[in-house]
């Protein structure tokens, strides 16, 4: 009989405890932090991020190289031109301003069909250095520098020159180079 009244009595208290913790437990496991990424993991993440970032401008400043490079050529083949045209060597003018057309061309296209290539291969691989700007319209597949609107524009400006190349006529190629100039000058501004 003892023993009944002593578990009666302590039933209500063991409830009580149990009422207790049962009501704690969510409290507990909610300020009880979960796993965490080793320090180790995020710093070579972070180093990595880095490491893609950095490739990515270099990306950037190789393409404004290859420009740089492109257009340098064009000067070039436009001072010859207009040397040509000036001492009326019909044959080395056309040379020259064929020369030039192609210069633009490449312009507008960030380089030659050996630069294609390479971005071919990086599209392949999943790599879109202006994938906000592709899906805006802005740039082209694969394009770093040369915007849609500036592609087009050089394109006819190469067509155009290309065009003057059977009979070049000093003004109007001058003015056909100062628009490539002008479009090359606004791409080639500070890097984003």
């Amino acid at each position: 009989m003892k023993a009944a009244l002593r578990y009666a009595a302590s039933a209500p208290v063991g409830m009580a405890v149990a009422g207790i913790m049962a009501l704690a437990a969510p409290a507990t496991a909610q300020t009880t932090p979960g796993p965490t990424t080793p320090p180790e993991m995020v710093a070579t993440y972070s180093a990595l991020a880095d490491a893609i970032l950095a490739v990515k401008r270099t990306e950037g400043d190789l393409v404004r190289s290859i420009l740089a490079a492109t257009h340098a050529h064009g000067e070039v083949q436009f001072a010859r031109a207009q040397r040509s045209i000036g001492a009326g060597d019909a044959a080395a003018a056309r040379a020259a301003v064929e020369a030039l057309a192609s210069d633009v061309a490449q312009l507008a296209t960030e380089g030659d069909a050996a630069v294609a290539a390479v971005r071919k291969r990086l599209l392949e691989g999943g790599h879109h250095h202006n994938s906000a700007g592709e899906a805006q319209g802005v740039y082209d597949e694969g394009f770093v520098i040369v915007t849609r609107a500036a592609k087009q524009k050089l394109l006819e400006a190469s067509r155009t020159i290309g065009q003057m190349a059977a009979s070049p006529k000093a003004d109007a190629l001058g003015a056909e180079w100062q628009k490539v100039k002008t479009i090359y000058a606004g791409l080639m501004g500070p890097a984003k």
